[in-house]
């Protein structure tokens, strides 16, 4: 494990932000991370705000800071399944849900809300919906994502008519009762609260946790660890438009530590209950301590037959009976003596923990979701294999004075612990990030090693990353925390095997993966100055994608009883048979009957397919550039080999290129454009105002024509179905005397990114705070190219619509997260083909990265 970032809070004259007590910290599969703090007024100690804190991981300064509005401190934040809501509970029975406003990451609102009044809450989760995708590390050297990643039969918490999961959230009380809050289809609470058995007692600890039945386990203790910890089993059920709540009483257990004679009266308090994982009821962790002193103890429920009298022993059996059996928790494994525990991370990623599963782990090294984390009050974390709680990886804190190579056990005998240390860890969602929030209040960012600590050969850490990759393609989940692990030296292999694997899988799997797969390609290749041009290829390819799509979704049947395939799926067929250079020769074969639209829609969409018009004529114009440094690229290998000259090896395939290299080879990107030239100039015909405008050096060039006629040769050379070609002679020559018939448009190629995954390439820290953007002076030797670089006075500009925002733009606007997409807030247009393109991008940037508010440009 090391340290990636630290974010501070501004020092304030006369308020200041301490950590809650309890301090509580959650992490949502979308890379959101939320946490509290106090916001107390130096001159007034009763002047206390309880604030929510929301940062995004990739812009960690750019905190959005909640006045929750609860009156008693926060004691659980709980993100849903999708990363877009977090509840919030407190000390006085109040649950709020929070959700995103104009869907900015920065910018929250509360929109519902529960209470159960006067009485603390200690346990908090949203109802299970069901969903659960496993990952089987045996299989990661599988070619099919359907051995890889399996769904399991899961079962919702609370089901609506037609087997849709009911959305709502369950809490525990410090008073022993359960209350459930439903969320009706119309936007309506459904509350109810139940006791958790007849006798009621007090709940100082609790956690919830699911069965694949449908059931809802919580387990509960009331901080002694004399007491038994008790669990429940809770089933939730709406009958006659009322929730109604349902417990029983399940086996209960002791820790070992009390009957214990050495360590009876040691450990007199239980200071932390979780189950292993939500979705397995079966695995508890509970840790007891005392001023100085911790132990942790794993727990498993398991079925045992039931010992039978020997009088009934000889009794002859019935055909078919079974022997009675009972459930009952035994210990796992504890650990020794430790320093006092003051906080505890769970992974969050699926990985079956079964013994043979945990074997297969053993031998294919791959330890992410096997380990979950413990923080001392010395300022020191540790990561424990989850099962058998060996020492998998230490982190020393910089307050705790002890270096790697010392012994653990002279750790132990120290005395008189420093001040920092972590009150609130969280893992990441694929277990390779963990954050942890300080007793200062104050971020951490730690990495943790997908070997935690083994040295691999470079082949079975790219396998690695690369089946964590593949698992967030697959689940939708974002991909920051894996990036931490990725060297510049890893981006060209991880992308060409990505794209492998791609390649491998069924038709309908790539169709749904086809932005996806792009999008993680063009994260990755940020991170490295030899592959940062195609990053920009892989950007535009996904803008490439969503405009043909839109514009075929334009286009209309010309009769109802029309055959199978769509007006779209007919162009795209039929341009890819008539390999014809003349664009009006292939408009001949196309019903022009289903290219008819009213004007409004297509001058509405002119700066879309303005951009189109320009892409290919710089795609053209930069093809003898293109050709000549691939060339020479390959000259220079063959010297090197011809020399033995092996004191630095040849550069990687399409590194070092301009933007634009990567589709030279990309047939489908280049037929993809050759088919919106031909509806172009359909729509054209139709409406003169929706074409592209070129600036032609002569009055009577036909400048449609003559780009549909060089990207056919081109996308002749780079066919799926025949051995890619070399570009001819003649080809190049024509390209070469493009600018001289038309003048090329410079293109803004990337989104301008200013997030911190691609200055955390070196092994120092970054230290940040919260409030203040990140601004490192000058430019390292691992800065990507100059064309993620903007000059002060450069023109701003609207990455979706394809418009000029102006230098210093009045509009309000939003980025990604992800890739740095820039658009305006509010919709200017008022026509419907505009709005409905903008639709498709309100909740989420092309990349699929969620949106946040920017500040505006200041001149």
């Amino acid at each position: 494990m090391e340290l990636a970032y630290v974010c501070e809070w501004e020092k304030r004259p006369k308020s200041t932000h301490c950590p809650s007590i309890p301090l509580v910290c959650s992490w949502s599969c979308r890379n959101l991370v939320a946490f509290t703090t106090d916001l107390k007024n130096e001159e007034d100690d009763k002047d206390v705000s309880h604030l929510i804190h929301i940062i995004d991981t990739e812009h960690p300064w750019d905190v959005y800071s909640i006045n929750s509005g609860h009156t008693e401190v926060i004691s659980c934040l709980e993100w849903d399944q999708s990363g877009s809501r977090l509840l919030s509970a407190d000390g006085d029975g109040q649950i709020r849900c929070w959700s995103m406003s104009d869907h900015l990451v920065n910018s929250w609102e509360s929109v519902l809300s529960s209470s159960v009044d006067g009485d603390p809450i200690v346990a908090l989760s949203w109802l299970h919906n069901g969903v659960k995708l496993a990952l089987h590390v045996e299989m990661s050297g599988s070619t099919n994502f359907g051995e890889k990643f399996s769904r399991v039969k899961f079962s919702p918490s609370l089901t609506l008519f037609g087997g849709k999961p009911m959305e709502g959230w369950l809490a525990v009380t410090v008073s022993g009762l359960v209350t459930v809050s439903l969320l009706k289809p119309g936007g309506a609470l459904l509350t109810a609260s139940e006791s958790l058995c007849r006798l009621r007692g007090r709940v100082a600890l609790a956690d919830i946790a699911f069965t694949g039945g449908g059931n809802i386990v919580v387990a509960a203790t009331d901080g002694s660890s004399s007491s038994p910890v008790q669990f429940y089993k809770v089933v939730v059920s709406v009958v006659s438009e009322k929730c109604r709540i349902d417990t029983e009483l399940l086996p209960s257990l002791f820790l070992r530590c009390t009957t214990d004679p050495l360590r009876r009266e040691k450990y007199p308090a239980v200071t932390h209950l979780k189950f292993l994982t939500r979705e397995n009821s079966e695995q508890v962790l509970l840790c007891a301590s005392n001023q100085s002193g911790s132990i942790v103890e794993c727990w498993s429920l398991r079925k045992e037959g039931l010992p039978v009298n020997n009088i009934f022993q000889h009794r002859s059996p019935v055909v078919g009976e079974k022997q009675p059996t009972i459930l009952k928790w035994r210990i796992l494994t504890t650990t020794g003596d430790l320093e006092r525990v003051s906080a505890i991370a769970l992974p969050k990623l699926p990985i079956s923990i079964s013994n043979t599963d945990l074997k297969v782990a053993s031998d294919t090294k791959f330890c992410p979701g096997l380990g979950l984390a413990l923080a001392f009050h010395d300022g020191s974390i540790q990561i424990l294999h989850r099962l058998s709680l060996h020492t998998m990886g230490i982190f020393y804190g910089s307050s705790s004075g002890q270096r790697p190579g010392e012994d653990s056990a002279i750790k132990r005998q120290r005395t008189g612990g420093p001040t920092l240390h972590f009150k609130a860890l969280q893992f990441s969602w694929t277990s390779l990030a963990l954050a942890g929030v300080d007793n200062h209040g104050k971020l951490h960012m730690l990495r943790v090693s997908p070997s935690m600590g083994q040295v691999l050969e470079m082949n079975t850490t790219l396998r690695h990353l690369l089946f964590l990759l593949e698992y967030c393609m697959v689940t939708g989940y974002d991909w920051w925390d894996v990036l931490l692990h990725v060297q510049p030296t890893m981006v060209h292999n991880l992308v060409e095997k990505l794209h492998e694997e791609y390649m491998r899988q069924n038709q309908a799997l790539q169709q749904v993966l086809a932005t996806r797969i792009v999008a993680v390609k063009a994260s990755l290749c940020k991170l490295s100055t030899a592959t940062a041009a195609r990053a920009c290829d892989f950007h535009a390819k996904l803008l490439l994608i969503a405009i043909s799509s839109t514009l075929k979704s334009l286009l209309r049947p010309h009769v109802l009883n029309t055959p199978d395939k769509s007006p779209g799926d007919r162009l795209t067929e039929i341009c890819a048979k008539n390999t014809d250079t003349d664009i009006d020769k292939v408009m001949i074969n196309l019903k022009t009957e289903e290219f008819v639209l009213d004007g409004p829609p297509l001058q509405s969409l002119q700066q879309l397919i303005q951009w189109v018009g320009d892409f290919v004529l710089y795609l053209l114009a930069n093809l003898p550039n293109q050709v000549r440094e691939k060339t020479q690229r390959r000259r220079f290998s063959s010297e090197l080999t011809s020399r033995h000259i092996l004191l630095s090896p040849p550069p990687p395939q399409g590194s070092m290129v301009r933007p634009g290299f990567g589709f030279m080879r990309d047939g489908a990107s280049l037929g993809m454009l050759r088919e919106m030239l031909v509806m172009i100039r359909i729509w054209g015909l139709l409406k003169p105002g929706c074409l592209p405008t070129f600036t032609a050096m002569s009055d009577n060039q036909d400048s449609m024509q003559l780009l549909f006629r060089l990207l056919t040769k081109l996308w002749l050379c780079s066919r799926d179905d025949g051995p890619p070609q070399e570009p001819d002679d003649s080809l190049i020559d024509e390209c070469c005397l493009l600018p001289s018939q038309l003048l090329v448009p410079t293109m803004d190629w990337l989104p301008v990114n200013d997030g911190v995954i691609v200055k955390l390439q070196g092994k120092h820290p970054l230290r940040l705070q919260f409030g203040k953007a990140l601004c490192l002076p000058g430019l390292g030797s691992n800065t990507p190219l100059e064309v993620f670089s903007r000059s002060p006075g450069s023109q701003k500009m609207d990455n979706l619509r394809c418009v000029h925002m102006g230098v210093y733009p009045t509009e309000e606007s939003k980025a990604c997260t992800r890739c740095g997409c820039v658009t305006m807030l509010r919709s200017p247009n008022k026509t419907n083909a505009m709005k409905q393109w903008e639709q498709r991008w309100i909740k989420n940037c092309l990349c699929g990265g969620l949106w946040r508010r920017i500040p505006p440009t200041v001149p």
